[in-house]
């Protein structure tokens, strides 16, 4: 296994742009970076500049993963510019994506389902919930969009990895996955993702295990708050989730995966009238508990023993607050701290259990 780091998330990204975030990576000891969309190195896909930063990433001896964009047809109208690579014929637009991602030897590929409106609060804040279109039939449409986007992906060597983002169900993408075909399909499995639709982290692991080929490694605090559950990101190990048997379960099923740490974007990197991530799973709603038809009893009681175990931590002051880490600075220096201590924390569990990871990255 290698540790590494979302290429949208290191600080200073914008600023620094892909071949400085890979020297970044390096200088944090990371072992690899995972840019969300191949549009995030060359919008343009500018086969020059993508050779480059794939030469840039093999010096330095880092892993290099990517991903192509939304594959649910009813997401597809927020990212207009998958749509403008094909000149109005987005099956082609992500075509021309996954042959330049094949081009630099880049063959997993991240996909999603829907974004996260951090402009509202609570359900509606999730695409699960719109009004306008039922989730199933959202699922239908993404099934078959990934139906005409397969046999793509097979005869260039690819796999188009759908997230456990915070919309969908590890359920709900391994019917996609056995829909679609493995042959073609696998998952990004994001570990604090799935903690909004109610699952025991430990327990998605071990359903989605065999089909993992990339990852999103977060940590999150889960406390009780009126109407439901408080969810915020915190540095590994400081959250409530159990990564030392997730580490177990991932090196078991793909002893060659790549674990990328999520961590939470810098304040100063967020563009100007960005609303404060403060995410509610609304666990006293009906309609919400509704929405999640594979839940089932023995699942809710384990996260709500995990969500209980984390309230004594709060108490221990063990850790802070809800209202306490938000009212501490998150700048360019909390954000590298925070990579540091999420980095280490996996570090010490992999050495623990005998899980190897590779050296440290030589800086570029």
């Amino acid at each position: 296994m290698r540790l590494g780091i979302d290429g949208k998330k290191i600080p200073e990204a914008d600023k620094r742009g892909p071949i400085g975030s890979l020297q970044h990576a390096a200088e944090l000891g990371m072992d690899g970076i995972f840019f969300r969309t191949v549009l995030d190195l060359s919008p343009d896909l500018d086969p020059g500049l993508l050779a480059e930063i794939r030469q840039q990433a093999d010096r330095a001896d880092l892993y290099l993963e990517t991903g192509l964009g939304k594959v649910n047809p009813f997401a597809n109208p927020e990212t207009p510019e998958l749509r403008a690579l094909g000149n109005g014929d987005i099956v082609l637009g992500f075509r021309r994506m996954m042959e330049a991602c094949a081009e630099i030897g880049c063959t997993e590929l991240w996909v999603g389902t829907a974004n996260y409106k951090r402009a509202y609060r609570g359900k509606l804040a999730y695409d699960r919930f719109r009004t306008d279109v039922a989730w199933t039939e959202q699922l239908e449409a993404t099934a078959d969009f990934l139906k005409i986007l397969a046999p793509i992906a097979i005869d260039l060597g690819l796999h188009l990895n759908i997230e456990t983002h915070e919309e969908i169900t590890s359920f709900e993408v391994l019917r996609l996955v056995e829909t679609v075909g493995p042959e073609a399909v696998g998952i990004t499995f994001d570990t604090g993702n799935v903690l909004q639709r109610i699952e025991h982290p430990v327990r998605s692991a071990e359903r989605v295990a065999p089909y993992v080929r990339q990852t999103h490694v977060k940590d999150a605090a889960l406390v009780h708050v009126p109407g439901g559950i408080g969810y915020q990101m915190r540095p590994v190990g400081t959250g409530a989730i159990d990564f030392a048997s997730i580490l177990r379960i991932l090196n078991a099923a793909n002893p060659d995966l790549n674990l990328t740490l999520e961590t939470d974007r810098s304040h100063a990197d967020n563009p100007p009238g960005t609303p404060e991530l403060n995410m509610l799973i609304e666990l006293d709603d009906q309609g919400f508990l509704d929405g999640h038809p594979d839940l089932t009893v023995s699942e809710l009681s384990e996260y709500l023993r995990m969500v209980r175990d984390y309230e004594q931590r709060v108490r221990d002051g063990e850790v802070p607050t809800l209202d306490e880490y938000r009212a501490q600075p998150y700048g360019f220096d909390e954000a590298i701290a925070f990579i540091k201590r999420s980095r280490d924390h996996i570090r010490t569990l992999c050495a623990a259990q005998g899980i190897p990871l590779t050296p440290t990255a030589a800086a570029l």
